[in-house]
């Protein structure tokens, strides 16, 4: 007689293509609705829980839920590249692996990254609203006017996979690279970029900034007052990685003052709750975090998962595992 099929509990919508390997391979709980589920309900779900899909939504993974769980999860997977939402001190305390779901997603969140780029400097937040309410009444030699990608200065804040392909594409638009990292990449993974060991050096030659860091206790809050000072007058900073390493009023209060050119952001803090004031701000491009947003990739990321569930219970240690 086979083995009975590990129990697995899904706590959001997937693409179909997954959910159904999930369902041959498991005995999977997928949440049909796609309706976020609260602390209580994925404990109540976790019960008899052999397993864990979860998502970055999943945001009591952090804050506690962890030590409450059935002594029966063995895994939880999360359905993404960033686990600042899971507390891996505590899934090692109680012996619980944790894994993400790394490169897969580095080509859609860098294309982001440029289209956040060209969105924030050619004003295609008031350019298109222009064209639908219909305010659009002629040609200007004057106005409005963005400003240039071509030629200007990259400052990446993060050379990891993704700030490495964001590099790789800014060079299409000759701009003139710099990042910053913890350490220097290989040169042929720097796409001609400038080092800067402190993050002070690179800042004064950054016309835009490109945030590609992980949340981390050290890059929460760091693009703030005092690192928005040192950036030249009329830079534009995008923001692909995530929301809480923008201190909001820092950014907002130097978008209002002009010291600040634009902004584009698909990642914020709280979100989808995001601070109401940039909804009022036209030199702010806004996206609803859709950097792995594409087919393909959200595809790709499921299987990803799938296969580090599998290796898990097949005995074997996950590609992706982070405990």
């Amino acid at each position: 007689m086979a083995p009975a099929l590990p129990r697995l509990l899904v706590t959001r919508r997937l693409p179909k293509e997954v959910e159904t390997r999930l369902a041959k391979a498991y005995r999977a709980e997928l949440n049909a609705d796609d309706q976020p589920m609260s602390e209580a309900e994925i404990l109540d779900a976790a019960r008899d829980k052999d397993a864990l899909l979860i998502t970055p939504m999943d945001r009591s993974f952090a804050t506690g839920i962890i030590a409450k769980l059935p002594a029966s999860v063995k895994i939880v997977a999360t359905f993404s590249v960033g686990y600042e939402h899971v507390d891996i001190a505590a899934a090692r305390e109680r012996n619980i692996a944790v894994t993400n779901t790394p490169d897969v997603l580095t080509n859609a969140t860098a294309d982001i990254a440029l289209l956040l780029i060209l969105g924030a400097a050619r004003g295609a937040y008031w350019g298109e609203r222009m064209v639908r309410e219909d305010r659009w009444t002629s040609w200007s030699p004057t106005a409005p006017l963005g400003f240039d990608v071509s030629g200007k200065r990259l400052g990446i804040l993060g050379m990891g996979r993704i700030g490495q392909a964001v590099a790789k594409r800014a060079q299409a638009f000759e701009m003139e690279l710099h990042y910053h990292n913890r350490r220097p990449v290989a040169p042929d993974l720097a796409y001609g970029a400038r080092y800067h060991a402190a993050l002070d050096q690179m800042l004064p030659h950054c016309d835009f900034l490109s945030v590609n860091c992980a949340s981390t206790p050290e890059t929460r809050g760091l693009v703030n007052e005092k690192l928005i000072a040192k950036l030249p007058d009329g830079a534009i900073i995008v923001n692909s990685a995530r929301g809480d390493i923008i201190d909001d009023d820092a950014l907002i209060a130097g978008l209002t003052s002009g010291k600040l050119a634009a902004a584009g952001l698909d990642v914020f803090r709280n979100e989808p709750r995001i601070d109401p004031r940039y909804r009022s701000l036209d030199n702010v491009f806004l996206l609803p975090h859709l950097g792995s947003a594409t087919r393909d990739t959200r595809i790709a990321m499921g299987m990803r998962a799938a296969d580090n569930l599998d290796a898990f219970f097949a005995g074997r240690r996950p590609a992706d595992l982070l405990t």
